[in-house]
């Protein structure tokens, strides 16, 4: 269900971003269809999302490089300080050198997916898919051990296999040609997700059984068990943890900087070094991100991220909706199959998620909620009234003001 929605927003991005390909992503398509209340509500929640699950990555790249005997690391937080340190210096040094860096790490991962799927084949049992006892909630039955209220448990770690594929649009500034490089990038990019997240999920229950993975901080690894291979994947797996990390640190940055740019933040976050790169933007987020990570709770951060995606999701989807409707005659060089009807799909989604959010961590859905609310807090009293009308998502929006004016 959490892929199919996936599937669906990804192919609405596409044609947002070939439509409007700047800097902000979701925030600007939001901005152009509900108004600088709707854009900065969408930008905040991509925010939360961004600036929190880097931080839960950290939390399990420490209990990878503990597990591995790394350098004699027993404490995870020297762990989550070398890695915020090391990749936001790496970004610091020039968008250039950073998706360099990135592609390489990406690319170690992807091998590790395909070593790890060669691996567990031979071990693959099918009854290990199903070997949960049923409880007695609900709908249990040996396919659904806990019931129907186990498949709303389970969408926020389904939409971990994908999380922050929508970042891709923030990346328009820098592409060749963005109206037709963004909606490539994110529908291939959502291919490969398809991909192995189909075959993680399916070799790796299949080799060790849903009921022990269940309790695995390590997966692949104890899918494996022991040997030459498990080691191997292990080190990949780490790879894995270290690219996610690295490219939602690229994807944080660069909302952060455009929502300061148009002035929805503090306007110092949008200066950029001597390579370009938005120093602030990057290290503030970092900063808050790393001492978030000492709490350890990576399953709490984990929900706290995922509320922020899915609420983001919502307006995003409702953006295309919206400007569908509103503006039928917007140059769009990619045009959503489906139309509206598969947005529509992808919103019911997410709004079932957003509400699944609550129901696993209620905690960690309300902590995200109120950091939520005081974003709109500060834009109500304060950043609206210092907009900057020149900034690309303002002038998009004054343009298309003008335009019905004159209709």
């Amino acid at each position: 269900m959490i892929a199919a929605m996936y599937t669906a927003m990804v192919l609405g991005m596409a044609e947002l971003s070939s439509a409007l390909p700047t800097a902000g992503g979701g925030y600007t398509f939001a901005r152009r269809a509900l108004g600088p209340w709707g854009g900065f509500a969408t930008g905040t929640a991509i925010l939360i999302e961004y600036a929190i699950a880097p931080a839960a990555i950290a939390t399990f790249i420490g209990a990878y490089v503990e597990s591995l005997g790394l350098f004699g690391i027993t404490d995870g937080w020297w762990v989550y300080l070398a890695a915020y340190v090391i990749f936001v210096g790496v970004h610091l040094m020039g968008v250039g050198e950073a998706l360099k860096v990135m592609f390489v790490i990406t690319a170690v991962a992807l091998v590790g997916l395909v070593v790890f799927a060669v691996a567990a084949v031979p071990l693959f049992d099918a009854a290990n898919l199903t070997d949960i006892p049923p409880t007695d909630a609900a709908g249990a039955s040996p396919f659904l051990p806990y019931g129907y209220l186990g498949i709303w448990a389970a969408v926020p770690f389904a939409i971990w296999f994908f999380l922050a594929i929508e970042g891709v649009p923030l990346g328009a500034e820098e592409a060749r040609d963005p109206a037709k490089d963004v909606p490539r990038g994110i529908i291939a990019a959502m291919v490969v997700l398809l991909v192995t997240g189909a075959l993680v999920l399916v070799l790796a229950t299949g080799a060790i059984g849903a009921s022990a993975l269940s309790e695995s901080g390590n997966p692949l690894v104890e899918a494996l068990g022991t040997g030459t291979m498990a080691t191997v994947v292990n080190y990949i797996g780490l790879a894995g943890l270290i690219a996610s990390f690295f490219s939602i640190i690229y994807a944080y940055s660069r909302q952060t900087f455009a929502l300061s740019r148009a002035g929805y933040l503090p306007r110092v976050l949008s200066l950029t070094n001597g390579r370009k790169a938005p120093a602030l933007a990057l290290i503030v987020p970092g900063v808050i991100g790393f001492l978030l990570s000492l709490t350890g709770q990576g399953a709490v951060l984990l929900n706290t991220a995922v509320f922020g995606a899915a609420l983001s999701y919502v307006l995003m989807m409702v953006s295309h909706i919206v400007l569908r409707r509103r503006e039928p005659d917007m140059p769009r060089p990619y045009r959503t199959p489906g139309g509206v009807a598969t947005t529509g799909f992808a919103l019911v989604v997410a709004v079932i998620s957003v509400i699944a959010t609550f129901l696993v961590d209620s905690v960690a859905a309300l902590c995200a909620l109120g950091a939520f609310a005081l974003f709109m807090a500060y834009f109500a009293l304060y950043s609206r009234h210092h907009l900057v009308a020149a900034a690309p998502d303002e002038e998009f929006a004054a343009l298309a003001a003008a335009e019905d004016e004159l209709r």
